[in-house]
């Protein structure tokens, strides 16, 4: 840590982060909840709400991944991504579904407002943002793909997503 100039846990509490929330919509693989706390730690993501099936730290599988991630980031659970999005809207966060939907924007196309608070969600390895989620969504946004495969893993997708709004943002 020393080498590497890293700051401690307890100092990375009180660095200012970017205006950004991710949100797990019922992520069910822990090693991909645990990748979601490094990337967002990596990133100065400033806090991630856990929801639905969406396992909470502290558990080995989570911090296999995380790897103490899952301290230095602040988190919150909420029974449905639905009510995270009601409270993050009435803080002044945009909601951003991450999904491939009739008239999801191009990410290289999404511009980032610095003025702005965003929320971005990330959905279920298999079924993606609920439905309700994406209806309550200011916008959907999706990662172009050009392969054989419709999707990327959700913890790959989220570590784009969250490195775009970090190097726009910071």
């Amino acid at each position: 840590m020393i080498e590497l100039q890293r700051i401690s846990c307890e100092e990375f509490k009180t660095v200012q982060k970017i205006p950004v929330v991710v949100v797990g919509d019922d992520v069910r693989s822990l090693n991909n909840i645990g990748s979601i706390f490094r990337t967002a730690d990596a990133f100065l993501i400033h806090h991630i709400c856990l929801c639905g099936i969406t396992a909470t730290p502290p558990h080995p599988d989570i911090h296999k991944t995380a790897l103490g991630a899952e301290d230095s980031v602040d988190w919150v659970y909420y029974d449905d991504v639905c009510s995270a999005i009601d409270d993050l809207r009435s803080k002044g966060y945009k909601i951003c579904s991450i999904e491939q939907v009739k008239g999801s924007l191009n990410f290289s196309q999404f511009i980032i407002n610095k003025d702005d608070k965003y929320a971005v969600i990330f959905g279920n390895e298999v079924k993606g943002v609920k439905q309700e989620a994406v209806d309550m969504s200011d916008c959907c946004i999706e990662i172009p793909q050009c392969g054989t495969k419709h999707s990327l893993n959700v913890s790959i997708t989220a570590g784009i997503v969250m490195w775009d709004f970090f190097k726009k943002l910071h």
